[in-house]
């Protein structure tokens, strides 16, 4: 009996863990209500029946590059990189890279004379920059990257 108690004990189970939506909701960011309010506000409601999360951790940070977000248009899910779930990250930061990966959506991609497939076009720069706060959310990222690199 005594060995039951020592493995409860060892691993509990998190109440908290049945009652959030680890997917959507982190610690510090609820995804859906950042997503919700960026499609009332940017994309008239439209972009419809969309699965918004925080990505998967990872073991190790990487090394040269950070991938802040990813969507995935063919399943409409959209991640975000769990690590900027941190209270030195801003709210407008979060929802400056959920715009853009919001943007790929409604921005159709080209494809060049090499036949390469671009994503980010002259069109979908042009339409990143009308996010309000823009310029301070790139400001942001270059100031901070290093933060989320080994």
């Amino acid at each position: 009996m005594a060995n039951r108690t020592k493995r409860k004990v060892a691993h509990p189970k998190l109440p908290m863990q049945r009652q959030l939506n680890l997917r959507e909701e982190g610690r510090y960011f609820d995804l859906r209500s950042i997503f919700e309010r960026l499609n009332s506000r940017h994309f008239r409601g439209r972009l419809r029946n969309y699965t918004v999360e925080w990505g998967r951790r990872r073991k190790r940070r990487p090394k040269e590059y950070f991938v802040f977000g990813t969507i995935q248009e063919q399943d409409r899910v959209i991640r975000i990189n769990p690590s900027l779930d941190q209270q030195f990250v801003p709210l407008w930061f979060i929802e400056y890279i959920m715009y853009h990966e919001m943007l790929h959506s409604v921005v159709p991609d080209e494809v060049g004379p090499s036949g390469r497939r671009r994503v980010h076009t002259d069109e979908f720069f042009r339409r990143e920059k009308e996010f309000p706060k823009y310029r301070r959310a790139r400001r942001w990222e270059d100031e901070n990257l290093a933060r989320f690199l080994r």
